[in-house]
């Protein structure tokens, strides 16, 4: 029977209850003008609410203490842009919450999220065709934030924030300028139990794997079209890649990655001959690179962000170097896959989905 109980009290030191945060904000915002193009439409000044629950890691996975016991939460977000032309958005992310400095009744914390958003309205041929932001109603939406909560009472907290929004659709549909949103947010939070203290015992030992080397296999598919006509006859291109990656894991929270990788991307094609004359030789559309990059740990789940430079690029269709932010998830200790964001000088150009095994 002590045995019993000793067994007991341990399990509720290890694992204790993961109390809960709702927050309801207001939030006010402008339309940035990050290109020309898109001027005419940052004209106005939204304005949003958002609904929330987070919780609050425990310990019960090695990474919530890597990270110092975060809180992961979903948020409902809705914005009406005051423009026609833009309508509005409805989204829903899913994010982590950081905490920068905190004490028994301040917390200056930074979020961290994505997730999915729909438009009320979208560039249309015949009765929208100024809005070069969102080319489909359907987007991907990124959030960045840092907030300060201070307590009002024992559960009820007062939040000040400043925000940055992004909406697009990744290039899947043209136009595709993207919305981006900077933002100052007011709202309350109601703690389930605001200073929560984790057990000492919480932390775990080092992963066994630090400092190893790893090998990634993988292939990427992505749809995409070309320019704002596409929309008129539906038509879309395929885009491919493949990658061999050689990785070594350097810390807890981090995987250095070196990546060799092919493309070819069929909208290229049709590109050239949009400009080139009848008869005329056609560059290879086939792309190869290489990248640096970096991959931030969270258990299954990681963080990535990739810098790659062109070493093969007959057809000049693009900068030399590129860019890659994703999400990527392992499924098994071997088979992972990724969503990902390619980019060529802040100007999205594939959404990719990627399956790939680690070796």
């Amino acid at each position: 029977m002590l045995l019993g109980c000793a067994i007991g009290v341990r399990a509720q030191q290890v694992e204790p209850m993961a109390p809960y945060v709702v927050g309801a904000y207001a939030q006010g915002s402008f339309v940035m003008a990050h290109t020309p193009a898109v001027a005419h439409l940052a004209v106005s000044h939204p304005t949003g609410v958002e609904v929330n629950i987070q919780r609050q890691t425990t310990g019960t996975a090695p990474w919530h203490a890597w990270y110092r016991y975060p809180k992961i939460g979903l948020a409902l977000v809705y914005y009406d842009y005051h423009n026609p032309m833009l309508g509005q958005s409805f989204a829903a992310t899913s994010y982590i919450n950081k905490a920068i400095w905190r004490t028994a009744r301040q917390e200056l914390n930074f979020r961290l999220g994505t997730g999915l958003g729909y438009f009320t309205t979208s560039y249309d041929r015949y009765t929208n065709n100024k809005n070069i932001m969102i080319g489909s109603r359907l987007t991907a939406t990124l959030q960045a934030r840092v907030e300060y909560d201070v307590a009002l009472t024992d559960h009820l907290g007062l939040l000040l924030g400043v925000a940055f929004n992004h909406y697009s659709n990744g290039a899947t549909t043209k136009p595709n300028r993207g919305i981006n949103l900077p933002s100052v947010v007011l709202g309350v939070n109601y703690h389930q139990l605001r200073n929560f203290r984790p057990q000492p015992d919480a932390m775990v030992a080092k992963p066994d794997d630090i400092g190893h080397y790893f090998v990634n296999l993988s292939a990427s598919y992505a749809s995409k079209q070309l320019r704002e006509t596409d929309q008129w006859t539906n038509r879309r291109y395929s885009a491919f890649s493949a990658t061999v990656a050689v990785g070594r894991r350097l810390n807890r929270k981090s995987n250095l990655m070196l990546g060799l990788e092919g493309f070819q991307d069929q909208s290229l094609r049709a590109a050239q001959r949009d400009t080139a004359r009848a008869g005329s030789n056609l560059p290879d559309i086939r792309k190869a690179g290489i990248y640096v990059g970096h991959e931030l740990l969270f258990g299954r789940l990681a963080f990535v962000s990739h810098l790659g430079v062109y070493i093969y690029n007959p057809y000049k269709s693009n900068p030399y170097y590129y860019e890659r932010l994703g999400l990527k998830y392992h499924f098994t200790k071997r088979v992972f896959g990724n969503v990902d964001l390619k980019v060529h000088r802040a100007a999205a150009d594939a959404l990719e989905l990627r399956v790939g095994v680690k070796l």
